[in-house]
């Protein structure tokens, strides 16, 4: 019933010899030339910062040492409506007896002047 196996002999398995050294050698030349293409534009971009950090440090010397910030405008005048009112509800002060003419007189000035 059973017959006797053969026996199994090994498969020997042949790799072409220059297959796998091709291939590394092209990744290993394309890791390279990125590499190489990084380390190029991180050296630009530190001369660039450099060039920077020169002109504002020639701008920094040339500029007046004394450097004032420009004076601040000076505040509106009051709009005439503004006046008026302010001068009307004084004027009611002085009929209700609030205020005395000098008084009057005193805050009228300070409503005008500013």
């Amino acid at each position: 019933m059973f017959r006797p196996m053969r026996p199994i002999r090994p498969v020997r398995v042949v790799r072409p010899v220059g297959a796998p050294l091709v291939r590394g050698l092209v990744v290993g030349g394309a890791a390279y030339a990125a590499g190489r293409s990084a380390a190029r534009s991180a050296r630009d971009e530190q001369d660039q910062n450099a060039a920077i950090a020169d002109l504002q440090a020639q701008q920094a010397a040339a500029a007046p040492s004394s450097y004032q910030a420009p004076a601040p405008a000076p505040a509106p005048a009051q709009a005439p409506a503004d006046v008026a009112g302010k001068l009307a509800s004084l004027a009611e002060l002085v009929q209700q007896g609030l205020l005395t003419p000098e008084e009057f007189a005193a805050a009228k000035a300070k409503v005008l002047a500013g």
